[in-house]
């Protein structure tokens, strides 16, 4: 009897190592960021048109922030994102070529001169990777590795290509001309090199098989993986079809979000099959607020955008959190639950919301901040003071800006004190000044 008893006591003494093995286990980080996708375009956050069943069964499983702010255009918010910092601080205030971005000789220019997320978890002895979108400084082959990934499968612009390379595949239009294509035959650069692609190959699709292939190749170690997608930003051309295998769709955005949504639930199932489901912390953005509905205006629905956080048995599961939270704390939480520690001397303006999604407390932001070019807007619970100074009450829409409502008043003057400690653009940012007029800007791609 005694020795079934120690027979039965060594395989507890097992089961519960292995579970502490478990627990004790670094997390991975796998950070999703979709283009040009506001809150409003998933059926999680009410909308009744658009299909996004495994963004929904992901907030299911997770924790949804009702209220996240980026900024409301590409550039800046990728650059606040990699940084945790505002634009005050790293000099970019408007998409990448445009006015009020650092110039060249500008000590801000080089974004891979700055401390990104990557940079302090790949420290910490995570491997990298990036796939997608870039948009950002930098120069072949080391642009993303410059910012701290390891790999990367980039969508490239003419540009971005190696020397003496030509583009193979397609062309897409947008508002000022031609780019190269990101969706279907699209025009890609894997770890420096250049990509050839076929007329059938889809953009999203590719990425998504990178990162898939990279978690599976890194399932024993700790790794981080970045996928700044392409989708949905315009032009909304065709995806497959889901439903006819082998045929395409009608353009759109509806398409478009489904399909985003389809290549995420590939990537989340990717995690599970591959019993990461427990040690992963999947985090669900996007950039800026949907084209022609928001974007590139500093209003609320310019800057409103999803944030999903999922990670079994760390994560609270089902919730709907009312706490204020900013693209600028994704930084902070990253290295929260990697356990990297933040550079001396390196100020962040984030701050870790890790806090809120394991339960611990209900509360993070009194205030969000948002900019673009030289115009700057905050909101708190119930008011939104717009970058053209009205002041919008978010619980029905209402211009309050002259109202004698006491909250109303209180609520302006702590958004300006507040105001007075995040500036806008300085000369001493050495940034590129306006064109004049009549000259066309540099696309938004």
């Amino acid at each position: 009897m005694r020795f079934i008893h120690s027979i039965i006591l060594a395989v507890l003494l097992l089961a519960c190592s292995a579970a502490v093995a478990q627990t004790t286990r670094p997390y991975n980080v796998v950070l999703i960021l979709a283009d040009d996708l506001s809150a409003s375009e998933l059926a999680c956050y009410g909308n009744k048109t658009n299909q996004t069943p495994n963004l929904d069964k992901l907030a299911s499983e997770g924790t949804r922030f009702q209220t996240c702010w980026a900024t409301p255009l590409c550039t800046p918010t990728r650059v606040m994102l990699m940084t945790g910092q505002y634009g005050f601080r790293t000099g970019y205030y408007n998409l990448y070529g445009r006015h009020l971005v650092p110039l060249p000789e500008s000590p801000l220019y080089d974004v891979g001169a700055k401390t990104t997320f990557a940079d302090v978890v790949k420290a910490k002895g995570y491997t990298t990777a990036l796939a997608g979108k870039w948009q950002l400084t930098g120069k072949l082959p080391t642009l993303v590795r410059d910012c701290g990934f390891d790999q990367y499968m980039m969508w490239a612009y003419k540009d971005n290509l190696p020397p003496g390379v030509e583009h193979t595949g397609a062309w897409q239009n947008n508002k000022v001309g031609q780019t190269t294509s990101r969706y279907w035959n699209p025009s890609i650069i894997r770890n420096g090199e250049y990509f050839p692609t076929k007329p059938n190959d889809y953009g999203p699709d590719l990425f998504c098989n990178f990162l898939i292939d990279f978690v599976r190749a890194n399932k024993d170690k700790p790794f981080c993986a970045y996928w700044p997608m392409v989708l949905t930003h315009d032009p909304h051309v065709e995806t497959p079809d889901l439903d006819r295998p082998g045929q395409r769709t009608e353009r759109g955005m509806a398409t478009n979000v489904r399909y985003m949504d389809h290549v995420v639930g590939r990537m989340v199932r990717a995690i599970d099959e591959a019993g990461l489901r427990e040690n992963t912390i999947i985090l669900f953005t996007g950039d800026n607020g949907t084209g022609g509905a928001g974007k590139g205006t500093l209003v609320n629905a310019g800057a409103q955008e999803p944030m999903i956080v999922r990670c079994p048995g760390t994560v609270k599961a089902g919730v709907v959190s009312d706490a204020l939270v900013s693209l600028v704390d994704v930084f902070p939480t990253i290295a929260e639950f990697t356990n990297a520690p933040i550079p001396p001397g390196l100020v962040l303006d984030g701050r870790s919301f890790a806090p809120v999604v394991r339960g611990e407390s209900q509360k993070h932001r009194e205030w969000l901040f948002s900019f673009l070019r030289d115009g700057r807007m905050m909101r708190d619970h119930r008011y939104v003071l717009q970058g053209d100074g009205k002041m919008i009450d978010t619980t029905t829409g209402a211009d309050v800006t002259d109202a004698n409502d006491p909250a109303v008043k209180a609520a302006r003057a702590k958004f300006e004190e507040v105001l007075k400690d995040l500036p806008g653009p300085s000369p001493d940012q050495q940034l590129r000044p306006k064109p004049p007029a009549g000259t066309a800007p540099a696309g938004d791609a």
